[in-house]
């Protein structure tokens, strides 16, 4: 029998239970591979087992055998492995493994290996993907080109320029639909290499572009997101009288129980005709507590007459606990601001006010929302947000108008997008023009100028996932390389992995 595709191999028999089969060349003479002369003479035979490494012989030689280069290729396993050696970890890494395994090969060897490997063949896809990734981030960009529906990468062009892609869709004929991103120079490659095809926007892109466009809103209304806050600067102002509260508010605690009971039995005692001095002596207290109690019409009054004297602080006393609460703790430097301003206080004033702040389990005023937290409650799910996330983001919606009509767009644009209601995009894009929101006007009006892309995106099931799992493989590939590979064993490398 002959093995099917194999013209120059003709089997024998089967021996041995391992399925091991006997075969015999087909050819009635062969090339030395030398001179090139031809020779039909038989000189001798020899067997061959596939799993073992052929040796070379040294030149010059008189006898050669017939080789079977398509079934029995010379160091078949040998060469095998360094291939796959060489795509897996490159140059050095990959020739530290070699020498690990016992191979000898160095670095530049597994290179070429690795670039002598045909570029893998394939159909041209029917949706095609087009991304772009970083040679050198912000300098020189190149393009990556996925089938969609399989997921593999199919080619990779040295830039991001149009002409490279319509050449590209020019020389492979049948893409019917070309997914991308926002770039134009991708959409005018599309256009001319395949007009017919269509061309569909990428849903992730558009929600990353409101996110920018977000942001640029958020940052025009930065002044919404600071909360209401003690003064920065020292105003000397009257010390607070020490007489009556202006609330009302009735304490509680031990202390207060203790003043109710006490000011209740002193009046029980003065109805029952007992003198002060008697009632002190009776109770074992002071003549000055029975008569301070005697004198207070209600218990309250005794509380208040407790309450500590003014100081020449108690001006000062907003600001210290501000500059505290910022994270400001030395009386040296306090002092020294304060009288700085002219501030009659004293160092032991100081001292014993910041004292007491350490010692208070006083709670820091919240820090305002920054101009990148809010634009990521606003495009985050609101299933997404925690409840302290939900509760800032309704103070600063409440408080900035703004805002307000910015998170109703954003939440338009997020039913668009979730629902696939496309056909509504140009009603969004009118509301959001006439808002005049800054950022998110412009980013309406880009979507306007790429209508037909953005609205199939919004339409369609079809997206460009392939094409970021190929740019996040490639850029392991490029950390394997340290930068300092060319574009061509990059391109083999990212086609063969």
């Amino acid at each position: 029998m002959v093995f099917e595709g194999i013209d120059e191999v003709e089997v024998e028999a089967v021996t041995t239970a391992f399925g091991t089969m006997a075969a015999k060349g087909r050819a009635t003479a062969a090339a030395c591979p030398d001179c090139g002369r031809c020779s039909d003479r038989v000189h001798d035979r020899y067997q061959r087992r596939l799993k073992d490494l052929p040796l070379s012989t040294g030149c010059p030689r008189r006898t050669f055998a017939e080789p079977f280069s398509r079934l029995a290729a010379p160091y078949a396993r040998f060469n095998h492995a360094l291939e796959r050696v060489g795509l897996a970890l490159a140059g050095r890494a990959g020739a530290r493994l070699a020498a690990q395994l016992g191979f000898d090969a160095g670095r530049m060897t597994l290179l070429r290996r690795s670039m002598a490997l045909p570029d893998p063949r394939f159909s041209t896809p029917r949706v095609l993907g087009v991304d772009d990734f970083a040679i050198r981030r912000g300098q020189t960009y190149s393009t990556v080109l996925t089938s969609v529906e399989d997921h593999r990468v199919v080619d990779v062009l040295p830039t991001r320029a149009a002409g490279p892609l319509a050449a590209w869709l020019d020389r492979h004929p049948g893409v019917e639909i070309i997914c991308r991103d926002r770039a134009g120079a991708y959409a005018e490659g599309a256009r001319r290499g395949v007009p017919d095809a269509l061309q569909v926007a990428d849903r992730f892109h558009l929600w990353q572009g409101l996110g920018r466009a977000v942001e640029t809103c958020v940052a025009a209304h930065r002044d919404c997101l600071r909360n209401p806050t003690l003064s920065g600067t020292l105003q000397q102002g009257t010390p607070p009288a020490s007489g009556q509260p202006q609330d009302d508010t009735e304490p509680v605690g031990r202390r207060v129980e203790r003043k109710k009971a006490a000011h209740a039995l002193v009046h029980e005692m003065l109805a029952q005709g007992h003198s002060g001095g008697a009632i002190a002596r009776h109770l074992g207290w002071g003549l000055n507590t029975v008569l301070r109690y005697a004198n207070a019409a209600r218990w309250q009054d005794t509380i208040r007459e407790n309450r500590s004297r003014p100081s020449r602080l108690d001006p000062y006393k907003p600001y210290l606990e501000r500059r505290f609460a910022e994270g400001c703790a030395s009386v040296t430097r306090l002092h020294r601001e304060l009288v700085a301003e002219q501030a009659p206080v004293t160092y032991g004033m100081v001292r014993a006010h910041i004292a007491t702040l350490r010692s208070a389990p006083s709670e820091a005023p919240p820090r305002p929302p920054t101009v990148r937290q809010v634009p990521g409650w606003l495009t985050r799910h609101p299933a997404a947000l925690s409840e302290e996330d939900r509760a800032g983001l309704k103070e600063v919606l409440t408080r900035c108008p703004e805002l307000d009509m910015a998170a109703g767009h954003v939440r338009g644009f997020g039913e668009i997008l979730s629902g696939r209601l496309g056909v509504t995009l140009p009603a969004w894009i009118d509301a959001v023009d006439a808002s005049r929101l800054p950022g998110l006007t412009g980013f309406a009006l880009h979507l306007r100028r790429d209508l037909d892309a953005v609205t199939a995106g919004l339409t369609l099931d079809w997206s460009s996932g392939s094409n970021e799992g190929a740019v996040n493989r490639i850029k392991k590939i490029k950390r394997q390389l340290y930068g300092r590979a060319g574009f061509d064993l990059l391109r083999k490398l990212i086609l063969l992995q």
